[in-house]
């Protein structure tokens, strides 16, 4: 089931990037982005990262963005570790939150993705985010659209963005007023 604008966030604790746990209770009184992505080798989802690695000072001191991928931890460390992100990279790898979350599975949203994106898809491929190997199951890995919430100081997501395609995000300049706000 979707979340909506005016929800509380549903809290969890995952475990991130470098092996820890992060548990969202951490940011009680921050706004924040929260950004559901796809498996660990998606060049769009890399790619976005990347952007908000780039951009991420852009956004001021008391905001920050967890990134969370439809993968196992074995896999984001695999092919995630480059990043050197300012900000927590999680791994959903039973698919629970994703699911929680209300995060969708698309066969057209993939199809529009990769042919009506293409030169974002080979921009990520260029950077050496390459989409192999693709986990099992393949069809719903491959399939995952991308979610962006943001949330407020008090828990409350202000605005929830479910992605129409594989490369379909917020934009970042509504992240950043967002921040700054």
């Amino acid at each position: 089931m979707r979340h909506q604008p005016g929800d509380p966030i549903t809290p969890f604790i995952m475990p991130t990037l470098d092996g820890g746990d992060f548990d969202l209770a951490q940011l009680d009184g921050r706004r924040y982005l929260l950004s559901f992505l796809r498996f660990a080798t998606c060049p769009f989802c890399n790619l976005r990262v990347h952007q908000l690695v780039t951009r991420f000072p852009e956004l001021g001191d008391d905001f920050t963005i967890i990134a969370i991928f439809d993968a196992s931890l074995a896999d984001l460390q695999r092919h995630g570790a480059d990043h050197q992100a300012p900000f927590p990279i999680l791994a959903d790898e039973g698919h629970v939150w994703h699911q929680a979350y209300g995060i969708e599975h698309s066969f057209i949203g993939m199809l529009k993705g990769m042919f009506g994106r293409l030169p974002t898809m080979l921009q990520g491929m260029g950077k050496g985010y390459i989409p192999w190997p693709i986990p099992w199951p393949i069809h719903r890995s491959l399939q995952v659209m991308p979610a962006d919430f943001l949330v407020d100081e008090n828990g409350i997501i202000r605005v929830a963005y479910y992605g129409k395609d594989e490369g379909d995000h917020i934009p970042f300049e509504e992240i950043k007023a967002f921040a700054r706000s």
